[in-house]
């Protein structure tokens, strides 16, 4: 295949945006994305099916980071903000969903925690810092400081809802970087808080965050990368090897081989791993031990009266503690508008993860109806669904278990051996497409 300057493997969010990063920054630079898939996009996947509009992965971004907007409004796509009914979001608890509330005085009125809990939840200014800084778990961080309820009820159910992890192996320094450093600056979560409200007084206060997505969904923004980027990329192309040859590396593909003066890996950790193997065995060692648990996702489309909750809702999540085999259910179709026809909505539901994996791997009609048997229950849904549509990831997300930080920490010590190589996507450091874009306009700064 001959030689590039710079050689992507992956055709990700990760992968397509850097490349985008690094063009804009020199035009004429040689650049070659290299995808094993015949599509690129990675876990972002948008299918149109009878009207239904369906993601099968990540169904939008926050706005309250400028990295996934910016990049939207260079390419030229508008970003479409969620609805009202986007903030509207729910838990289940003790087998019936109760609101959560954004506004501190509702919520603390809210039936959601008993009164020990409320009491325990508050008390959490008096609770005295860990004074050693330890690696520690979600479970164990949210528990210590606010109380095993509000875990139990909220955090737990929000870290399944993220990255469909278990909050008892996730490390709060990795997953929750923003919060475990509230208690190591300010001595606790409230004190921080206050401190924060207190430093930005002055400052005009910032609406809530707002999910946001595009009118054709998010593969709108792969479609509109893959445009920019259209005589850079080559798929269906599987990496099997690395070497380095003096200045320059040799990518080897089952069928051929490129040089490269500089080689960014912006797959999935297992598969970094497998290329890098014979380069730097540690490396590909510690990128072995990142878990990526099964994950499967089951949309339904059903008319709106049959629904008997309702549909004027974000979705809702589903804690550990509720013993249900679906981790929550998202009400795309009231979030985003034209993603079902009219009088329909649209709902997915989320199954598998790292607690229950064997759950994801159920064949079509098991998993159809294991869905489908809770949300009867918990939404009172009557009647069969119009519409059925199944994503399966074998891989799903990421995991940042204890010890992610230090796995980190020494790959970066690795690679100093290999001026040139660099890791990206989003199994380092944040899982969101924000994340991935950031860090990719972070690293084409550096390259």
């Amino acid at each position: 295949m001959g030689k590039a300057e710079v050689v992507i493997v992956g055709g990700g969010i990760s992968g397509l945006s850097l490349a985008y990063f690094l063009l804009k920054r020199n035009p004429q630079l040689d650049i070659k994305i290299i995808e094993a898939e015949k599509r690129a996009g990675g876990k972002i996947v948008t299918e149109n099916v009878s009207g239904f509009l369906c993601e099968g992965g990540v169904n939008g971004f926050l706005n309250n980071k400028p990295s996934t907007i910016c990049l939207a409004k260079q390419l030229g796509i508008e970003p479409l903000k969620g609805s009202e009914d986007s903030q509207v979001r729910y838990i289940l608890i003790n087998g019936r969903l109760v609101k959560v509330f954004q506004n501190p005085v509702k919520f603390f009125l809210s039936p959601l925690l008993s009164f020990s809990g409320k009491l325990r939840m508050i008390g959490e200014y008096f609770i005295p810092p860990l004074k050693e800084e330890i690696d520690e778990t979600v479970e164990s961080f949210v528990s210590r400081r606010v109380g095993r309820e509000f875990y139990e009820k909220l955090i737990d159910a929000m870290s399944t809802g993220i990255y469909a992890g278990d909050p008892s192996r996730m490390s709060m320094k990795s997953c929750f970087p923003k919060v475990y450093y509230l208690e190591k600056k300010y001595g606790g979560l409230i004190k921080g808080l206050l401190a924060l409200k207190k430093e930005k007084k002055d400052v005009k206060a910032q609406p809530e965050a707002v999910l946001m997505s595009f009118k054709g969904g998010m593969s709108d923004l792969i479609n509109a990368l893959e445009i920019k980027l259209s005589s850079k990329i080559i798929k269906a192309k599987k990496v099997v090897n690395i070497s380095k040859n003096n200045s320059f590396y040799t990518v080897y593909f089952n069928d051929g081989q490129i040089d490269a003066e500089k080689v960014i890996f912006a797959c999935p950790a297992y598969e970094s791993a497998e290329i890098l193997k014979e380069l730097d065995w540690e490396i590909s060692d510690i990128l072995k031990t990142i878990p990526y648990p099964p994950l499967s996702v089951v949309a339904f489309g059903f008319k709106k009266q049959q629904i008997g909750f309702g549909t004027s809702l974000y979705g809702f999540l589903i804690p550990y503690r509720e013993k249900r085999k679906i981790l929550g259910t998202l009400f795309d179709s009231s979030i985003f508008p034209n993603r079902a026809p009219d009088g329909y909505v649209l709902l997915r539901s989320m199954i598998g993860g790292r607690r229950s994996p064997e759950l994801a791997m159920l064949n079509d009609e098991k998993l159809i109806d294991t869905a489908l048997t809770e949300l009867r229950d918990i939404l009172q849904i009557k009647g069969e669904p119009y519409f059925i549509k199944i994503f399966r990831w074998q891989k799903a997300i990421p995991q940042y278990e204890l010890g992610h930080e230090e796995k980190l920490m020494k790959i970066e010590q690795r690679l100093q051996k290999f001026p040139g190589l660099y890791l990206t996507g989003n199994a380092y450091r944040g899982v969101s497409v924000n994340d991935c874009i950031e860090n990719s306009l972070k690293l084409s700064e550096r390259i």
